[in-house]
């Protein structure tokens, strides 16, 4: 005979040593939390509540996704059922816990050895901000109503349903008592978003998600809240790292983790905060929308939310601090796609990221953060040498001023106008200005503390750049281009061997990271050849096949070492290779003229560099690759037309 269901709350024990504590949406083993997934979680809740009971497949998706679905479900139920097994160390052939009734369903057939009511109280702290009812909106005929529109439809559901689960998260953070280790402020990341949509296209949206949630709270209360970086926890996507190892890498006391499941016109968001110390589970909420109407509806929320704030901390927060997103559900979608590809810093990928922030800004003129977003492309793509300076600089500038123009608070802006003054017009003084104004207005933006720390090292000021880089590292402390260029500061600051050991952590991490091989340079200049060949031969192996890059640093490495006829060789090996490749041979020719000391097509190699506008001025000052040019005149041109040779003191 069945059981009858349990009615929550209850702490359900079953099998030698497992509790399923509903209210505390936690599963244990001998009072360890034990890791599951929102999906997993529900699904074992439902077959515990009805256990000895047939829960169809069908049940099983009306109760996790909801009615009218049109998602191919099944593999996220197989997958769910095989982690239950998977933590309760159950098998299919005797199954203990969960028994397979082919082609229908599945079955709870373990006994209760207790049912516990929860009587102690838990921790207090708000549930989410409560929209006004009724939560399913009023909506008109769908009749004649294009189903192209409708995919896109429930990315600024996403987004709104996105502001009220960041605040209900800050509040209950606001009003728990934080224990860090020290009186640092706490941190809490952001997991990935499990996509469960049923289709890896949209991916893009989930991560987009993420990154939204990461920038929402990061700007919520700075001096009283820290969140790490989209870089740094996009490393636990589909990993099935425990919290106390993702606490422990990135130093946080509080994960935020949830999923996205939608169908034609529907979104459910789901969101659960936990506290690593212990695992505990401090607030869940899961939100249902319906994607018509929501337009009318964000300015209420965007209200209520103000409102909420306002109660948890005081006013030190107002409504401006919300950054203004797009009004038109396309072009947010478009948004998402173009930083998705942005991240992946691929010519590929920038490229199919200028399309789509294009193509968002055309949909919505007044778009600031897609603006953004294209500055941030057209001079990523000028630095990383794939496209003319002189040609997308200026477009970039054109950008990030339109940006502010619609959005004087958006950091993102800011170190946008920041990095096209640094890396092409050579104006430290504004460079910094912009960099200091971000960082102003979001103090967690990770970006802003990682290149000001750049700029300020670029300029000799060393120890101020490891404090901004030290930041940086704090709010996205597995990102491997910060590390990197923690290192490279120490070059920089002739401090070679501190230099190597931060590289050498770097390439542990990815032993194919491009940024970290200038490990190379700091063996040159520490007289350590031996160890020099070795990282060339090892990264030469992992590229698989021969690249101008690798080529142009075994003409540096062997002309410094005074082996002028592999140098050479060298060269021509990287003219050749670069025939095949679409990047400017500028900068490896630099590095390939320095190996063999040729100090007159170096130097013209450099005017070259400036003529065009390119970045490599901006390491003028510092980089000991160009000691042996240092009492030259026309490098010492070079340098003062790169805005390096007055002080910073002397440009203020």
């Amino acid at each position: 005979m069945a059981s009858k269901p349990i009615a929550a709350p209850r702490c359900i024990r079953f099998g030698d040593d497992f509790e399923l504590d509903v209210r505390a949406y936690q599963l244990r083993s001998g009072g360890i939390p034990l890791k599951l997934r929102p999906i997993a979680m529900e699904l074992l809740i439902l077959l515990v509540e009805h256990r000895g009971e047939l829960v169809t497949r069908d049940r099983i998706v009306e109760r996790i996704w909801g009615k009218d679905v049109f998602l191919d479900t099944d593999n996220s139920i197989n997958g769910a059922v095989s982690k239950i097994r998977q933590v309760l160390r159950d098998g299919t052939d005797k199954p203990r816990f969960l028994e397979t009734i082919s082609g229908k369903g599945y079955r709870f057939i373990a006994p209760i050895t207790e049912v516990i009511p929860i009587t102690s109280p838990r921790i207090p702290g708000p549930v989410a901000i409560q929209v006004k009812d009724p939560l399913v909106l009023e909506v008109g005929t769908q009749q004649g109503r294009a189903k192209s529109s409708a995919w896109w439809r429930w990315g600024l559901a996403a987004l709104v349903i996105c502001f009220a689960v960041g605040i209900g998260l800050f509040i209950t953070l606001r009003r728990r008592t934080f224990a860090p280790a020290s009186n640092a402020r706490p941190m809490l990341a952001v997991l990935p978003f499990e996509n469960l949509t049923g289709d890896p296209s949209q991916e893009y949206f989930s991560d987009g998600l993420t990154e939204e949630m990461i920038t929402q709270l990061g700007s919520l209360d700075p001096n009283h809240l820290g969140v790490i970086a989209r870089t740094s926890v996009m490393h636990y996507k589909n990993s099935g790292a425990s919290l106390d190892r993702i606490g422990r890498e990135l130093k946080v006391q509080y994960v935020l983790e949830g999923s996205i499941r939608r169908d034609f016109d529907k979104v459910r968001v789901t969101a659960q905060l936990i506290q690593v110390a212990d695992q505990t589970h401090l607030w869940a909420r899961q939100y249902d929308r319906e994607l018509s109407g929501l337009l009318a509806l964000q300015g209420e929320i965007a209200q209520e939310i103000s409102e909420q704030i306002q109660n948890a901390i005081g006013s030190s927060l107002s409504r401006q601090n919300f950054p203004p997103t797009s009004s038109s559900y396309e072009a947010y979608d478009l948004y998402l796609k173009g930083r998705y590809f942005w991240n992946k810093r691929t010519r590929d990928g920038f490229e199919k990221a200028a399309t789509s922030f294009q193509d968002a800004v055309n949909r919505d003129p007044n778009y600031a953060q897609a603006y953004a977003g294209l500055a941030d492309v057209y001079s990523m793509m000028s630095d990383y040498g794939y496209v003319s300076a002189k040609q997308y600089m200026p477009k970039a500038r054109i950008a990030a001023l339109r940006a502010l123009k619609i959005n004087e608070s958006l950091a993102e802006a800011h170190t946008s106008l920041a990095i096209i003054a640094e890396n092409y017009d050579w104006d430290w003084q504004t460079a910094e200005k912009e960099y200091r104004r971000a960082i102003e207005l979001n103090p967690n933006y990770a970006t802003a503390h990682h290149w000001y720390a750049e700029c300020l090292a670029f300029e000799g000021h060393f120890d101020e750049a490891l404090v901004e880089s030290e930041r940086a590292r704090q709010l996205d402390p597995l990102s491997l281009i910060i590390a990197a260029d923690n290192g490279a500061i120490f070059y920089f600051a002739r401090q070679y061997d501190r230099a190597i050991e931060r590289f050498r952590t770097v390439l542990e991490m990815d032993p194919n990271f491009s940024r970290a091989h200038i490990i190379l340079a700091s063996y040159v200049q520490n007289g350590q050849f031996k160890q020099a060949h070795a990282d060339l031969d090892a990264w030469r192996q992992m590229q698989g096949s021969p690249a101008p890059w690798i080529a142009a640093w075994e003409a540096y490495v062997d002309g410094r070492e005074g082996d002028s006829v592999d140098a050479r060789n060298a060269v021509d090996r990287a003219l050749t290779l670069n025939k095949t490749t679409r990047a400017d041979p500028t900068q490896f020719m630099i590095l390939c003229y320095a190996g063999l000391d040729d100090k007159d097509k170096w130097l013209t190699w450099l005017e070259k560099a400036v003529r065009d506008r390119t970045n490599v001025p901006t390491a003028f000052k510092v980089d000991p690759l160009y000691d042996p040019l240092r009492n030259e005149p026309r490098f010492q041109d070079l340098v003062r037309q790169a805005g390096l040779s007055e002080s910073r003191a002397a440009q203020n």
